[in-house]
């Protein structure tokens, strides 16, 4: 692994970790779904989408303060991953994998790696309703899907979408 260290989530992190999500959102806006995706997910990173998003991360992390893992070095942060708290099990009747992302700079370096095994543990400190870890991933997202297969991670059913 590169330099990275996995470690909880702190508020100082608020800038970095912003940084990060913006990429993981711009990133499955630009390679997943239709063309018009990667415009509906820029738009809705704004100012407040910002403030809110973190005000709940701090809550989140209030709440289990492993649910948030990054990966940091002496030039920040360059990867994370976001386990929804216990609290919100009941969802999909599992842990709840939220988001886990890296910087494409760091990728292949074994953060990845790190940060999952950080949200597998947070997962198996939860009393769940069912003993499994759920995410949601886009089915044309090869590396992702070959990243969570090999943690043994398989399809149980798909979700779909629509607009409100």
């Amino acid at each position: 692994m590169t330099d990275a260290t996995i470690r909880p989530y702190e508020p100082e992190d608020a800038d970095d970790l912003w940084a990060l999500k913006r990429g993981f959102e711009l990133g499955i806006g630009a390679n997943t779904g239709g063309e018009d995706k990667g415009e509906t997910y820029e738009e809705k990173l704004d100012d407040d989408y910002r403030t809110r998003w973190l005000a709940w991360v701090d809550r989140c992390v209030d709440e289990d303060e492993t649910c948030v893992a990054v990966a940091a070095t002496a030039d920040g942060l360059v990867g994370y991953a976001f386990v929804l708290p216990e609290s919100l099990a009941f969802v999909w009747d599992a842990a709840v994998l939220n988001e886990i992302f890296v910087a494409p700079d760091a990728r292949g370096t074994g953060v990845a790696d790190g940060l999952m095994e950080a949200a597998l543990d947070c997962a198996r400190e939860q009393t769940l309703p069912l003993d499994r870890m759920v995410l949601d991933v886009d089915r044309e997202n090869d590396r992702a899907q070959a990243f969570y297969e090999r943690y043994g991670f398989e399809h149980w059913g798909e979700m779909v979408a629509r607009e409100l």
